[in-house]
């Protein structure tokens, strides 16, 4: 799949190492990741590669800010880059805006376009052993104090409410790996002790 290569030289310098100074879930192995998971999704589709590989190299942008904005603050950071202008419309830098602001697995509303389906999808990259390592590096960033036990409950609360049986979480392409996937991690949440002894592998 062929993108711009002068787009990718721009991002690889000037948006890719933003990642580093984010929480541990957060760093560059993460958004390299989505960009990965985005183009594989991408390229079944009829949509522009190009806007697709930016929109999932800015999708986490706005933790510069903190987490609870963080997606209107990259939809922002997205339409305030006056270098994307070079490579694209007003109009498809709005919709690479909506898609970054839509990624969000708890947001109430579905996305609204093709293209934030696809970076929302690609976000989740569900492998229980990622899933669990990412729980805790935020569950010691943000909560130090809780105890082993607490962080372990802790996990445990979030596991069900995201990808539990009646979790928030949606996926919006059936062919994708991830449907079975998330059928195996509810599996284990459902039965826990795969889920405790990775816990105590990683912790």
């Amino acid at each position: 799949m062929k993108i711009n290569p002068d787009i990718i030289s721009y991002i690889e310098q000037e948006i890719i190492p933003r990642y580093d100074g984010f929480d541990a879930a957060h760093q560059r192995d993460h958004v390299m990741m989505v960009i990965k998971q985005s183009l594989e999704i991408a390229e079944h589709l009829d949509v522009d590669k190009d806007m697709v590989y930016v929109i999932a190299a800015y999708h986490d942008t706005g933790l510069c800010e903190g987490r609870e904005h963080h997606h209107e603050v990259s939809a922002q950071i997205i339409k305030a880059d006056e270098n994307l202008r070079k490579w694209f419309t007003e109009e498809q830098i709005q919709t690479m805006a909506d898609a970054a602001e839509d990624h969000r697995a708890s947001a109430k509303h579905e996305p609204r376009t093709i293209y934030g389906r696809i970076v929302a999808e690609a976000d989740r990259f569900i492998d229980p052993e990622t899933i669990v390592r990412r729980t805790i590096q935020y569950g010691l960033d943000h909560y130090p104090e809780l105890s082993k036990e607490q962080q372990y409950d802790r996990m445990m609360q979030h596991l069900h409410e995201k990808y539990g049986r009646n979790g928030y979480l949606k996926l919006w392409f059936p062919e994708s790996p991830n449907t079975a996937r998330l059928e195996k991690l509810r599996q284990m949440i459902d039965e826990e002790s795969e889920i405790k002894k990775i816990f105590e592998e990683i912790f």
